[in-house]
């Protein structure tokens, strides 16, 4: 055991960027089971659900830290300092990924393990089969959401999805970019992110209660070499995190889309622009329209969960047809049988049960 400086911002404020408060947090350094760790729902937003996240980072922490992630938590503080997020020149391999031409849109797919009204769904869709799918049926990116409670993931199953995206280099399609989706409160979740060699994580404003907590996660993930997604729900919201530095925005699980187009209208041309797509609460597939939709308001990608696991492994309405949908003007390959021809652009005059 040995005590290192202060991670918990929630708890334990960061009191500047370049250096940590002492923190009484010791860490051990017996091998931590990442699959134990309880931890809160990503989409919880406020003081409780950060506070319970804070308790999980705390009780891993004192449970055992793998030594990769002590290196990475050294090399962070050794870093941090010299860490301008305004400073960075052009965009990062994750948004190039991400910034498609005009009138396309990319799609990254989160994995879970679980869904709250489902229950797990890994025995159907197992991280192996869904890794290569993701990758082959042209999703630009892959989310795992590490949360124990809401996605029945851990950062093992992170670390699983890096590594079968890195066996397909060389090959076409590519690896897809891996982005650890958690409840992030403390740099030491960005260290474990980095060791497990992801390329992004995910940063919620509102869970965090403002840039004052999220900015210094931005320069550790930064630091670290991992860009930061940014998730905002205001205008307010979206406006602090780019004059702080954000390049990646994710409009969070709220509106339509023209109330989710205001929230970032304004933002600078180089902020690539990501829209949430829940699922609906039916056996349509609206969801896909409402993709089509988002691309035309100008948006550069969406951000699918639970949408893709909708119709389980259907043959037609799996979870790469639903990303090849989203992701294409036209789709009859991909279209529905109960599909109906009609009067509308592409993909649309094919994937049935959609409303026109």
């Amino acid at each position: 055991m040995r005590s290192l400086s202060a991670l918990t911002i929630g708890v334990i404020a960061v009191g500047t960027a370049s250096a940590f408060a002492p923190s009484p947090v010791a860490f051990s350094r017996t091998k931590h089971n990442g699959g134990q760790s309880q931890t809160t729902s990503l989409n919880a937003i406020g003081v409780l659900a950060r506070k319970a996240k804070e308790m999980d980072v705390r009780k891993y922490c004192e449970g055992g830290v793998e030594e990769s992630v002590l290196a990475k938590v050294e090399e962070l503080k050794s870093k941090l300092g010299a860490v301008d997020l305004m400073a960075v020149e052009g965009p990062g391999p994750l948004q190039t990924a991400l910034t498609k031409r005009k009138g396309t849109i990319a799609v990254v797919a989160e994995y879970k393990r679980r869904l709250a009204d489902s229950g797990f769904i890994d025995e159907v869709f197992d991280p192996e089969q869904m890794s290569p799918s993701f990758r082959e049926f042209g999703a630009s990116a892959v989310a795992v959401m590490a949360d124990e409670r809401m996605g029945g993931c851990s950062y093992d199953d992170l670390s699983e999805f890096v590594k079968e995206q890195e066996s397909a280099r060389g090959d076409m399609p590519g690896p897809l970019h891996v982005i650890c989706s958690d409840l992030m409160v403390d740099e030491v979740q960005i260290a474990r992110s980095a060791a497990n060699d992801a390329s992004a994580v995910l940063l919620n404003v509102g869970a965090l209660g403002g840039m004052e907590r999220t900015e210094p996660l931005m320069k550790a993930a930064a630091a670290l070499g991992m860009e930061s997604i940014v998730t905002v729900s205001t205008p307010e919201e979206a406006q602090a995190a780019v004059q702080a530095g954000a390049r990646i925005l994710l409009v969070s699980n709220i509106g339509d889309p023209d109330e989710k187009r205001a929230i970032v209208d304004g933002v600078p041309d180089n902020v690539c622009t990501i829209a949430s797509i829940s699922m609906r609460s039916d056996n349509e597939l609206e969801e896909i329209e409402e993709a089509w939709i988002l691309r035309d308001k100008g948006f550069n990608a969406v951000w699918v969960a639970d949408a893709l696991y909708k119709f389980g492994a259907d043959a037609n309405e799996h979870p790469g047809a639903i990303i090849k949908s989203m992701g294409a003007k036209s789709s009859v390959k991909w279209a529905t049988p109960k599909a109906q021809s009609g009067k509308g652009e592409g993909s649309r005059e094919y994937l049935g049960d959609i409303m026109m």
